[in-house]
C-alpha cells in the first residue's frame, strides 16, 4: 500500500512532516483489520503553523489570475485519470467501500473538480446605482482568506475535495482536517493530488489530529474566516457555537433522517429498487440515506414482500469482491452500535422481517416494521444497514410522518403522478427532495444542504461563491461631496 506509507504525515507549508503529538492516529482497514498507517498526531502548535502558512500563501494565491488558477484543477483531473487504480485501491482499503461505491466517489470527485474550473471565474463584481450625484458604487467579490475544512469518514476523498477545490479556486487558502478514521483518503491523497498538480506551497495544508489533542484550536484560531464542516449533528452544533462566538462564518452539512415515501399509485417494483439503494448504499453510512421507508397501506403488502426479498439477496462481505453489495462499517464500535439499535427496537416491540447478524465490522441488513410511534429510531439517524418500514393512510399522514423528525436533509416520493409528487415535495421541510428517484443525490451545480438540524448554508455551484467569498463595497465620488459642517 504505497500511498499509506508515503502519506502518513502532516502536510504543512508544502512539506511532509511528522506531527509532534505524544500519540499516534492508527489507520486500519475496516474489513480485515490490517494496519495501514500510523501517523503522529498534530498539536496545537502545528495547527497554528498550518494556518499561518495558509495566511501567508493566500496573499499571493488570491492575486493570481483566475484563468491561471484553473490550470491546477485541469492537471488534477489528469492525475486522477492516470492514478485511478491506485486511488480506488486506497479508498476500498481505508473506507471499506465496495467497488460500486468507489467508482461513484471518484466520478463525483472528477465532476466537482470540473466545476471548480468554472468557479474560478464566477466571483463577479457589480456596479450599483446611488442616490448621490457623481457617486459610483462598486461591489467586489473577494476571497474570505483562509478556510478551515473538517471532513467525514464516509466519502472522505469526495467530501474533502468538495470544499477544498472551490475554496482554492476562488482564491482562498485552506487548512484541512480529515476524519481520524480516514486520514489518508480524506487528507493525504488530497494534499498529494494538489501538490502534484502544481498548487503553490501553503495554499493547502493537511493536519491529522484529534479533538483530544487540539481541543477547539482548529475552529477558534484567529486566521480562518470560514469553517466548512461535514459530519454529525452533535459535533456540528459544537462547531457552530464556537465559530459564532468568534464571529466566523460556518457552513454545516450534517446528518439526516430521510424518508422515501411510496404513494398508492407508485410503480412498486421501481420504488423497491430505489428504496434498497437509498437505504443500503455504502452500508447506509450516507447522510442522505433513507432511514425510513413510508408506504401507503394500499401497496404495503406488495412493497414489503418485494423489498424484503431484494434486501435478503444483497451479498455481505469483502468490499473488493465485485459481487459484494454490503461491505464493512467503518469500525467495530459503529457495528456494535448499529446492532444494539436493532436489538433494542425488537425488545421494544418492533418486528424483524430480517435480522442481520454482525461479525466484526460486517453487519448484515435488517428490516424492521411495527415500530411503536414513540420509537426513538424513527427520529434519529441510523448510520448502518437498517431499514424501517412504516405504513401510512393517505398523503396527509405521509406528510406529517415525513416531517416528524428534527432533521431535514433529503428525501424522495414515488408516485404515478409527477405533479402530485411535486406538491408533496414542497410540503416537506428538507433542503432537497426527489420525485421518483433515490434519496441519495449530489450534483456539482445544484445547491446541497439541509434544514432544521441537518445543517446551515449550502454548497455546490453558486452557493460555493457565497460560502467562500465576501463582498466589499468601494464607493468613488466623482466631483466633490457637500458636507453639513
Amino acid at each position: 500500500m504505497s500511498y499509506f506509507d508515503e502519506l502518513a504525515y502532516q502536510f504543512i507549508d508544502g512539506e511532509w512532516r511528522s506531527g509532534s503529538g505524544s500519540w499516534d492516529i492508527v489507520d486500519f482497514n475496516p474489513y480485515n483489520g490490517e494496519k495501514l498507517a500510523s501517523i503522529p498526531c498534530a498539536t496545537v502548535e502545528e495547527i497554528d503553523q498550518a494556518y499561518r502558512a495558509a495566511e501567508r500563501a493566500q496573499r499571493e494565491w488570491g492575486a493570481v489570475n483566475p484563468y491561471t488558477r484553473r490550470l491546477v484543477f485541469e492537471r488534477a483531473l489528469r492525475i486522477i485519470d492516470d492514478r485511478e487504480a491506485e486511488l480506488s485501491e486506497a479508498i476500498a482499503a481505508e473506507v471499506g467501500g465496495t467497488l460500486t461505491k468507489v467508482g461513484f466517489e471518484l466520478h463525483l470527485v472528477r465532476e466537482f473538480l470540473r466545476e471548480a474550473i468554472q468557479l474560478a471565474l464566477r466571483a463577479e463584481g457589480r456596479i450599483l446605482p446611488s442616490p448621490i450625484d457623481g457617486k459610483e458604487n462598486r461591489l467586489y467579490r473577494l476571497p474570505v482568506g483562509v478556510v478551515g475544512v473538517i471532513s467525514p469518514f464516509n466519502f472522505p476523498f469526495l467530501l474533502s475535495i468538495k470544499s477544498v477545490a472551490p475554496a482554492i479556486a476562488l482564491g482562498n487558502a485552506v487548512v484541512l482536517k480529515p476524519h481520524q478514521n480516514t486520514p489518508i483518503c480524506g487528507g493525504g491523497l488530497v494534499a498529494r493530488l494538489f501538490e502534484e498538480a502544481g498548487l503553490p506551497a501553503g495554499v493547502l495544508n493537511v493536519v491529522v489530529t484529534d479533538i483530544a489533542e487540539i481541543g477547539d484550536a482548529l475552529i477558534d484560531h484567529p486566521v480562518p474566516k470560514t469553517i466548512s464542516f461535514t459530519g454529525s449533528e452533535k459535533v456540528g452544533r459544537h462547531v457552530a457555537t464556537v465559530a459564532a462566538a468568534h464571529f466566523k462564518h460556518s457552513v454545516l452539512e450534517l446528518g439526516g433522517n430521510s424518508a422515501l415515501v411510496v404513494l398508492d399509485d407508485a410503480d412498486v417494483d421501481y420504488a423497491v429498487d430505489a428504496a434498497v439503494f437509498s437505504r443500503f448504499v455504502h452500508q447506509g453510512q450516507v447522510c442522505m440515506a433513507a432511514n425510513r421507508i413510508l408506504v401507503d397501506r394500499a401497496v404495503e403488502r406488495e412493497f414489503t414482500e418485494k423489498f424484503v426479498a431484494k434486501v435478503a439477496s444483497l451479498k455481505v462481505g469483502d468490499p473488493t469482491d465485485p459481487s459484494t453489495h454490503i461491505g464493512p462499517l467503518i469500525n467495530e464500535g459503529q457495528a456494535e452500535a448499529v446492532s444494539s439499535l436493532v436489538d433494542r427496537a425488537v425488545a421494544e416491540g418492533a418486528s424483524a422481517l430480517l435480522h442481520g447478524e454482525t461479525h466484526g465490522t460486517l453487519v448484515a441488513p435488517s428490516v424492521l416494521s411495527g415500530l411503536p410511534d414513540d420509537s426513538p429510531l424513527l427520529t434519529q439517524e441510523i448510520f448502518g444497514p437498517v431499514a424501517l418500514l412504516v405504513p401510512f393512510d393517505g398523503d396527509e399522514e405521509a406528510v406529517r410522518m415525513t416531517n416528524s423528525t428534527p432533521f431535514g436533509l433529503s428525501g424522495a416520493v414515488h408516485t404515478g403522478d409527477i405533479e402530485r409528487g411535486v406538491r408533496f415535495a414542497k410540503r416537506i421541510d428538507t433542503g432537497m427532495f426527489h420525485v421518483n428517484d433515490a434519496t441519495v443525490h449530489d450534483e456539482p451545480i445544484v445547491p446541497f444542504g439541509g434544514e432544521k438540524s441537518s445543517g446551515v448554508g449550502r454548497l455546490n455551484g453558486d452557493a460555493m461563491v457565497e460560502a467562500f467569498t465576501t463582498t466589499k463595497w468601494i464607493s468613488i465620488q466623482h466631483g466633490r461631496s457637500a458636507f453639513p459642517f
